[in-house]
């Protein structure tokens, strides 16, 4: 290596590299992300616990289909209407910090619009697995199905709402499962007890 190159090159690879600054999120990309993770928990346990609760009661599928579709046509518009309402709230007060000069001009704000369509679609996607599943002809084995289905289901959007919040893994998806459970149990109970007496 000649000096003249000695002089340009060496200093450029002896260099060290510039330290890599994490990305984060955007709000709105945030806002998104816990629209669709809530909507499709809220999906799952949701109708999940409506079909469990009418199968403890009638084993007649039509009641199912009825009772399942009526859940997740319900449970999508209403999380829908919910985060449009709530994010609506927080674009006000983003508004008036900006308004304050607490936060800069330039920043964005939050669309309701987005995390309501975020809410509605993931509350489907996640409210159909346990309808499927529900539906499926299996006979007596129909609720434990319905109950696995829904455990690993809510284990899936436990580790991925922990990743998203940067908790640990573990503690989300317990809560997940535990919740998802509890509901489908006590719903499964009610039916059974309706059941006998109708």
């Amino acid at each position: 290596m000649s000096t003249l190159s000695e002089h340009l090159i060496a200093p450029v690879l002896s260099r060290p590299s510039a330290p890599t600054v994490p990305t984060v999120p955007s709000a709105e990309r945030l806002n998104w992300l816990r629209a669709g993770v809530l909507g499709a928990n809220d999906g799952i346990v949701s109708v999940a616990a409506t079909v469990v609760g009418v199968a403890g009661a009638t084993v007649g599928s039509g009641v199912l289909v009825v009772a399942g579709i009526a859940a997740l046509v319900a449970g999508a518009l209403s999380m829908a209407a919910g985060e449009y309402v709530s994010v609506s709230s927080q674009r006000d007060a983003e508004r008036t910090m900006r308004a304050h000069g607490v936060v800069p001009e330039d920043t964005a704000l939050t669309n309701p619009w987005h995390a309501a369509l975020a809410s509605l679609l993931s509350f489907l996607v996640g409210g159909v697995i346990p309808l499927l599943v529900v539906l499926a002809p299996l006979g007596a084995a129909r609720v434990p199905a319905t109950f696995g289905a829904v455990v690993l289901a809510l284990v899936l959007t436990g580790a991925v709402s922990a990743r998203l919040g940067g908790s640990p893994t573990g503690r989300a998806v317990l809560r997940n499962v535990l919740g998802g459970s509890l509901a489908m149990a006590i719903t499964y109970g009610i039916g059974s007890l309706v059941g006998l007496a109708v």
